[in-house]
């Protein structure tokens, strides 16, 4: 049975991802960044991370859905598809709140129950961090993504720092 529900949101997913980028990120510019471009940032910082990331991964970049890949890296979330709708179960934490979302945290839900208790804790998770779910990361390229993870991270250490 598992294998069935794997199946159906994969394909799901990646059918719904392109509509999304067309549909709901219509008036978004892509990076234009390639993933081998991506490995010509420096060692350590987000662009470079970005393409050791595709090259792992064996992705290619999904053009107008960039920031999605940086907020795996920000938020150290798998992408399998159980780490895929935990990412949603995150960023509704985080705040953003879309249609796709929603369908996506209903569905995934529903489909795998057994990953409750991870998403509940992926919920909490983005309500802790600094808002990052609406910030356009293509200027952050040459930041160190460690530090960009860390001012993510936990916006209550932020201010136990001050």
């Amino acid at each position: 049975m598992r294998g069935i529900r794997l199946k159906f949101m994969l394909a799901l997913y990646t059918h719904s991802t392109r509509v999304y980028a067309c549909v709901f990120k219509a008036n978004k510019q892509a990076w234009g960044i390639s993933k081998e471009d991506f490995l010509t940032f420096p060692e350590g910082s987000l662009g470079h991370g970005l393409g050791c990331f595709y090259q792992e991964k064996g992705f290619d970049v999904m053009p107008k859905l960039e920031n999605h890949d940086v907020f795996h890296l920000i938020t150290a979330t798998g992408t399998h598809i159980q780490d895929e709708i935990a990412m949603q179960f995150l960023l509704l934490g985080n705040g953003k709140i879309s249609l796709y979302l929603l369908a996506m945290l209903l569905i995934g839900g529903l489909l795998f129950p057994e990953y409750a208790g991870y998403y509940w804790r992926s919920f909490q998770k983005g309500k802790r961090m600094w808002a990052f779910h609406q910030l356009e990361f293509k200027d952050c390229l040459s930041y160190p993504l460690a530090d960009l993870q860390r001012t993510f991270e936990n916006k209550l250490q932020l201010h136990l720092i001050k």
